[in-house]
């Protein structure tokens, strides 16, 4: 792979890291409840599940999911479910959203263990199958023939990850702000249903997704 080719492509990576979506909005709802350091578990969960959505598009998911109607659809609803389901929860989390009050310091309670934001964070990544087919029609423009494929395959997703923990970082630390604008129920309350709302919206939106290649 050519340093220009490299370059365009970590320029289309960045770009579509940084347009909000499932995983930044998690990011983002995550800092503002159990703090920036914390959400970034989260993130790299996210980044973990990028990897992955990347491996199985490389293997020849993609191709499956842009053939197979029924596949396609399953993955579709298993996503749209798990997006609904985290907007209901932070519907419901209500006052709750920035673990269930401030300390004395100012710190959020952390109301989530590190081990259930990574994998909130790693099953936003793997249940959407946008991603999956997002991959599958980038990467090819990409590679190299004749070059060795997984190495391509570890250079392009590589970078495509580091791209996504920037773009999260970025929001993370955005949205660090906010909690001090969340200090009261009310807001805390109103930023909780709006999030979770988002959540909700994104999903079923994703149930919108059509597969045209189908």
């Amino acid at each position: 792979m050519t340093w220009s080719n490299w370059l365009v492509f970590a320029g289309v990576s960045l770009f579509m890291a940084f347009t909000p979506g499932p995983a930044v909005l998690l990011a983002v709802s995550n800092s503002v409840s159990v703090g920036a350091s914390r959400a970034m578990l989260g993130s790299v969960g996210n980044a973990l599940g990028v990897f992955l959505v990347s491996a199985v598009a490389m293997a020849g998911l993609g191709v499956l999911l842009s053939t197979s109607a029924v596949a396609f659809m399953l993955l579709k609803v298993a996503g749209a479910a798990y997006l609904v389901y985290l907007g209901i929860k932070q519907w419901r989390n209500g006052a709750n959203a920035l673990g269930a009050a401030s300390t004395s310091t100012g710190e959020a309670a952390p109301a989530q263990s590190a081990t259930k934001l990574f994998l909130n964070g790693l099953t936003v990544a793997v249940t959407n199958p946008k991603s999956i087919l997002f991959f599958t029609a980038l990467f090819p423009q990409f590679l190299t023939p004749g070059a060795p494929a997984v190495q391509q395959f570890f250079v392009l997703t590589t970078t495509f990850v580091v791209c996504t923990v920037l773009a999260h970082g970025f929001y993370v630390q955005v949205a660090r702000g906010l909690k001090r604008m969340l200090a009261n129920t009310r807001r805390a309350r109103l930023f909780s249903r709006v999030s979770g709302g988002a959540f909700v919206l994104l999903g079923l939106g994703l149930l919108r997704l059509q597969n045209r290649t189908a």
